[in-house]
């Protein structure tokens, strides 16, 4: 489908729809496969667009999301954190089953204490490819800082255009430490008319019912937060899908949710900016108006 085919679909359904559309052509057309932890309907590659100017904030409205819990596990990647503990103390359980000892024993982890989730996303993002001990290490200017590389990019107008702004979460080298290999596993940053500051994500993995609306927020707000970080403009989130699937309990509840009306996105408000990322915290971010269909409970597949 064209870019201007999905800007006219958007116009006139607005960016909502292109999750609940998406949600109809799986049960609609998907294939039926059996993977690693049950069975799904599938589509291979999509993609949406998501408007984040003038602050806002996508996230969806024909179901509640728990965007608080969204930002605390941002918050926590960025700061380069992989013990689970941390995000308990905080009440966000999203990593609660893959932290078990019994996972961590299925993963052939059973040297990690309880909680240590191996070298995932923030890790990456902040220490590409360091030697991994454990999560109560201390990383400082070991590997690759992806991320501060690319503020520091953004931050300068003569680097800010350019095409090389990528942070990657997949590295083949360490996949066997992580408790789960990366789902959403590359992002780019792209700089257009001086100062609009666009995210494209490429999520190897989706599960739709669950996992995409978190990852739709989740890097939303990220890009609002490097835009106001950068002294720039959060223009948009594009999402790449590569398999985008829903698990077969979970088709009942997303039929429902497709019948519902979506109503208008929230905003976002940065109340603070810090010289370092790290400095971020839940009380800096102020979401507005945030309306919603009601909660529709779907369990997560480990």
């Amino acid at each position: 489908m064209s870019k201007f085919i999905i800007d006219k679909f958007r116009e006139e359904n607005g960016d909502e729809a292109q999750y609940t559309q998406l949600i109809k052509d799986i049960l609609a057309n998907g294939s039926i496969e059996k993977g690693r932890n049950g069975i799904t309907k599938v589509l291979v590659g999509n993609i949406m667009y998501f408007d984040l100017t003038e602050n806002k904030l996508p996230l969806l409205t024909t179901k509640k999301v728990a965007w608080k819990s969204c930002l605390k596990e941002l918050l926590w990647f960025i700061r380069g954190q992989t013990d689970n503990g941390i995000l308990q103390q905080q009440n966000v359980k999203i990593w609660n089953a893959n932290a078990s000892r019994d996972f961590l024993e299925s993963r052939n982890l059973s040297h990690y204490r309880d909680n240590d989730l191996g070298p995932i996303y923030g890790f990456q993002w902040r220490h590409f490819n360091a030697e991994y001990s454990d999560c109560d290490s201390d990383y400082t200017n070991k590997g690759v800082d992806q991320l501060e590389y690319v503020i520091q990019q953004l931050k300068n107008p003569e680097t800010r255009s350019s095409r090389r702004l990528l942070i990657s979460a997949w590295n083949p080298c360490q996949l066997d430490e992580m408790v789960l290999p990366p789902c959403h596993v590359l992002m780019q940053f792209n700089v257009t008319e001086g100062d609009n500051l666009s995210c494209s994500l490429y999520q190897r993995s989706g599960d739709v019912g669950l996992g995409v609306p978190f990852n739709i927020a989740s890097y939303s707000f990220l890009t609002h937060l490097l835009a106001a970080h950068c002294g720039l403009k959060a223009k948009e989130f594009v999402y790449h899908l590569g398999n985008a699937h829903i698990y077969d309990d979970h088709f009942d509840s997303l039929a429902k949710q497709v019948q519902r009306e979506p109503l208008e996105f929230p905003k976002v408000k940065i109340n603070n900016t810090y010289e370092d990322i790290n400095m971020y915290n839940f009380d800096d971010f102020i979401v507005e108006n945030y309306k919603s269909h009601e909660t529709i409970k779907m369990e997560m597949r480990k």
